[in-house]
């Protein structure tokens, strides 16, 4: 039976400015034990360490049209902590995110505690905590 996290095999977020979600997710996404893995022209990706496979890539559109917000549209990274959660709300406001949510409890569970930002090109990003 697979795991839930064994769903996706990666996510991709759309980008109008690489170098500048390039600056943006080098300073979030460390926070979470991610590194980043790929660095060309027109995409970043990051993952855990080698040899896991790169699980987040933000990228040009391939169709050339411009990069736009997926309404309705969020990926949630697993945090180990609460202080983790925290780090990774700070890193992303100090980065140039903007707050769409400070950390803490939500009524998802009882101990659901997250944040939420969109990073500079307005994808939503959430950092979870279950622990």
């Amino acid at each position: 039976m697979k795991r839930m996290a064994d769903m996706f095999l990666y996510i991709t977020l759309g980008t109008n400015d690489v170098a500048r979600a390039k600056r943006f997710y080098d300073a979030v996404m460390p926070v979470l034990g991610h590194v980043l893995r790929t660095s060309v022209e027109d995409e970043v990706g990051y993952g855990q360490p080698a040899p896991a496979r790169t699980t987040l890539w933000i990228t040009r559109p391939f169709d050339g049209a411009a990069a736009n917000v997926g309404n309705g549209s969020m990926p949630a990274f697993a945090a180990t902590s609460r202080a983790q959660v925290d780090a990774f709300h700070a890193a992303a406001l100090a980065a140039g995110g903007t707050d769409e949510g400070a950390p803490g409890l939500r009524p998802y569970g009882d101990s659901f505690y997250a944040c939420y930002v969109r990073d500079p090109d307005g994808n939503k990003l959430s950092a979870v905590c279950e622990g």
